[in-house]
């Protein structure tokens, strides 16, 4: 009942009735890093805010982390949308999109998908001292059909959901930090200690291995992309995905979220170097820099103007990917020419 019930809070069942089992995807994961935050506390109820240096108004909170299942399928939502902007007009993406997740603009839909986190829980806190470990989170990640589906739909639905999942697994995190992984700031003098996201299946069915060359990821990586695209159209999209469209004009401080014609997806190897992941540690690196600061457009903004990253990197072990929004521009394009032993995933 109630507006999230596709999300996995609660079902309403007639008593003494089992519910019908519509679960067709499963998947064991754990997260580390910065963990879901499902609720926050006063810090000091006596004293529940504080005034900033700059006069407003501040809540003193502590954030407490929850396994969220509206966390799992927010991303898979915002990773279904960057793929089909590519190849569909933006009405047929948002048309799409409500279709499948559920939506309440332009008209109330109940979606086809259903998102479950079933036995979530916190195997370690996030750190509260330097030499602490990093957060961490597990659970059991479902994916079942709404009663709204249609039947014949269910195969092609199926096979999306299947792939955008492991898309999702393989581009980014989940959360706060979802854009980088987990990676370690002990050297600094000061919390947190640890910062990103790593999003990882903890299965040993062969659906998720991975092969341990880049250009064999790469393969195995344009294979998923395929299928997922593959999958749209069965659903009854009229779709070329050999003809990606450009969704907007590229500047430095200009680009759109979505896996078009200016964005590039890699896959890259390199050294560890201050705790990162070789990808992160060039994104992070003095010659990217601008004033002596990370630049806004390739690492995001935070305070007065929040900007996100047009960058999403993850760490696969072996190697990373890297995803980037208005490539063709710098100082994006000056980063993935600075990136060495690199593959190309996307375009395909």
């Amino acid at each position: 009942m109630g507006s999230q019930v596709n999300t996995g809070y609660g079902q309403l069942n007639p008593a003494g009735k089992l519910e019908n089992n519509s679960e067709f995807f499963r998947v064991k994961f754990i997260i580390e890093g910065q963990l879901i935050h499902g609720q926050q506390k006063f810090r000091n109820i006596n004293q529940p805010y504080r005034i900033a240096n700059n006069g407003n108004i501040r809540t003193e909170t502590i954030n407490h982390p929850e396994v969220r299942p509206v966390a799992f399928k927010s991303m898979l939502r915002y990773w279904f949308r960057t793929f089909a902007l590519g190849i569909l007009e933006t009405g047929q993406v948002q048309e799409w999109e409500n279709k499948i997740f559920g939506g309440i603009n332009p008209s109330k839909q109940y979606g086809w998908l259903m998102v479950r986190v079933l036995e979530g829980r916190i195997t370690q806190k996030e750190a509260q001292h330097k030499n602490d470990q990093c957060g961490e989170q597990e659970g059991i990640l479902t994916l079942n059909y709404s009663p709204g589906i249609p039947q014949d739909n269910q195969d092609n639905l199926q096979k999306l959901i299947k792939n955008l999942t492991w898309l999702m697994f393989h581009l980014g995190g989940i959360g706060q930090g979802a854009r980088r992984p987990c990676y370690s700031r002990k050297t600094r003098p000061y919390a947190p200690w640890w910062r990103g996201s790593t999003l990882i299946p903890d299965s040993k069915d062969s659906f998720w291995e991975l092969p341990e060359t880049t250009h064999h990821f790469q393969k195995l990586f344009r294979q998923r992309i395929e299928a997922f695209y593959q999958a749209l159209q069965g659903l009854g999209i009229n779709l070329n995905y050999r003809q990606i469209r450009n969704c907007g004009i590229v500047r430095n401080n200009q680009w759109t979220e979505a896996i078009d014609a200016n964005c590039r997806i890699i896959v890259c190897s390199g050294n560890e170097n201050f705790g990162k992941p070789y990808a992160l540690s060039v994104l992070h690196s003095e010659e990217l820099k601008f004033n002596g600061n990370y630049d806004g457009n390739l690492c995001g903004k935070v305070g007065r103007e929040v900007k996100p990253s047009p960058i999403w990197i993850t760490d696969l072990g072996d190697y990373q990917v890297v995803t980037v929004f208005g490539a063709n521009a710098d100082p994006r394009q000056k980063y993935l020419e600075t990136l060495q032993n690199k593959v190309q995933i996307f375009p395909l």
